[in-house]
């Protein structure tokens, strides 16, 4: 085994998704819908594969569907893009952000990473053979001291990676906050990955912003989302990075040789879904701001604390101050996230994800787990009256 495979591990997030599946729980795991997209896209997919449109496309992605990535972004994020030079399609954003980061960076540089982070950026930075650097947001509402954050930017400090919305905490990334991101990027020259996959999912007085559309950012930032989240379509991957063609060069060289092209089909039918009406986009928050007061509610109920989130599906849980007896206790091995997550799954019938696998070093997220309430409100439903049994223990 090469030496930087085993400084990370296999995802803990599809490892939870398989017990819950032999152990019959409800997933709420992995960030899947367990619900259809819209119609129209399907329709737009199928017509795609029925019409010869299921061979290569350019390693960049079709030209049309580069153009309706760039109708979007200046459309949604207030970010102009030429789709000829800066528009690259990926296999999904994970493809984006590896290719990102081996694109942009050498052996030996530093990428500050917010922590809690999303699994795969740190695996991402051990394969490119750089070093990972974790700024912890402090709870309960993750406030970043920009004070302490400059502090870890050092001489080989080349990338920080925003996630926003953050999975796996629901943070939304306020205007301040960017702006100050902002001024430390032109300060000491370093390029923002920004991952903006669930853009369109939040909630309350939440907007989202993109760090590029800030003043001073559109040069030094990778703008980078997809179809996966925001319509439903995770098995598609099909994902986009916007970005200056002096950043887009790089990254199409990289995302060549790592897939040659996403699946052309899928890029058809993304054409479809980038022109729904702002209705959808209203209407798919409604539903989930629904979704997830129904399962705040019920977590409220089990006594266990959360932070609510302003945007994506997932609600972080510190599940401390349930109470439980020594019996119970014994048998279920429950002394840290890993063990009370295997309890849900076993016992509760609900598969969630281990607090400590989006923070690194020793006694980080252990009080806590990942809940996912992107499901149709039956899942959810059943979900809310396993999570009674909490409450009786």
């Amino acid at each position: 085994m090469a030496e930087r495979v085993k400084l990370f591990q296999e995802s803990v997030i599809r490892e939870m998704t398989r017990l819950g599946d032999e152990t019959g729980a409800v997933n709420l795991s992995q960030g899947l819908p367990d619900f259809d997209p819209p119609q129209q896209v399907l329709d737009a997919a199928q017509k795609a594969i029925y019409g010869q449109q299921n061979q290569y496309t350019f390693p960049f992605g079709s030209l049309e569907f580069r153009e309706a990535v760039a109708k979007k972004t200046s459309d949604a994020n207030n970010i102009s893009a030429d789709p000829e030079t800066e528009v690259t399609v990926t296999c999904g954003v994970s493809e984006a952000v590896m290719s990102t980061v081996l694109a942009l960076t050498d052996p030996g540089d530093e990428v500050i990473i917010f922590e809690p982070w999303y699994e795969n950026y740190v695996p991402d930075c051990y394969l490119a053979g750089v070093k990972p650097v974790f700024f912890e947001q402090q709870l309960p509402d993750y406030h970043i001291d920009f004070d302490r954050l400059e502090k870890l930017i050092h001489p080989k400090t080349r990338l920080i990676i925003i996630n926003t919305p953050q999975n796996p905490n629901g943070k939304v990334f306020s205007s301040e906050e960017l702006l100050n991101i902002s001024k430390l990027c032109q300060k000491y020259g370093l390029i923002a990955l920004s991952d903006e996959i669930y853009e369109h999912i939040y909630y309350d007085q939440n907007q989202h912003i993109s760090p590029a559309s800030v003043d001073g950012m559109k040069e030094r930032t990778v703008t980078i989302s997809g179809l996966g989240k925001t319509y439903s379509v995770t098995g598609w991957r099909v994902g986009w990075a916007v970005a200056p063609a002096e950043l887009t060069g790089p990254i199409r060289k990289v995302h060549d040789y790592l897939t040659v092209c996403a699946p052309a089909p899928f890029q058809a039918a993304g054409i479809k879904a980038l022109e729904l009406p702002q209705s959808y986009y209203q209407e798919m928050r409604q539903k989930y701001a629904l979704r997830r007061q129904l399962l705040l509610d019920a977590l409220d109920k089990t006594g266990m604390i959360h932070y609510k989130p302003g945007g994506a599906y997932y609600v972080m849980v510190d599940f401390t101050r349930i109470q439980w007896d020594k019996e119970l206790y014994k048998k279920s091995h429950w002394t840290d996230d890993r063990g009370f997550a295997e309890y849900l799954a076993r016992e509760i019938g609900i598969a969630v994800v281990p607090g400590s696998s989006f923070y690194t070093g020793q006694n980080k997220g252990t009080n806590q787990v990942r809940f996912n309430f992107a499901k149709t409100r039956a899942t959810l439903q059943k979900a809310v009256n396993r999570l009674k049994a909490l409450t009786e223990i």
